[in-house]
């Protein structure tokens, strides 16, 4: 069973910046982030493969910045230029072969 850990949530002013952080209890192919907001399907944010080929929301892009630390099984989301609509859980998301797993999601509020 894989585990995914997350942490780095929280309330933030408009314009501010969070750092997102997931560690895995393996070795993962593909890492990323979706999230929801209250109301709303949830959605892909960004992922990034072992060999950091990344993919990002077209919302999120030019502001987020996905990236991994292999050796430590651990996917980041540097989050720059945080705007309301940007407020929602973001999930940790992991694949190995045919199988997906999440993380317990954490909030993200950008209000002032």
């Amino acid at each position: 069973q894989v585990h995914l850990v997350e942490s780095g949530g929280g309330l933030v002013q408009p314009g501010g910046s969070l750092r997102l952080s997931c560690a895995a209890s393996g070795n993962m192919f593909k890492m990323g982030w979706y999230r929801q907001a209250p109301g709303k399907d949830r959605e892909l944010v960004a992922t990034i493969t072992a060999g950091r080929s990344t993919n990002y929301a077209d919302s999120v892009k030019g502001r987020f910045t996905i990236s991994r630390d292999n050796a430590k099984n651990t996917v980041y989301l540097q989050m720059n230029s945080l705007k309301p609509e940007d407020t929602a859980v973001y999930y940790c998301y992991a694949r190995e072969g045919p199988l997906n797993y999440w993380g317990q999601g954490t909030q993200v509020t950008v209000s002032s």
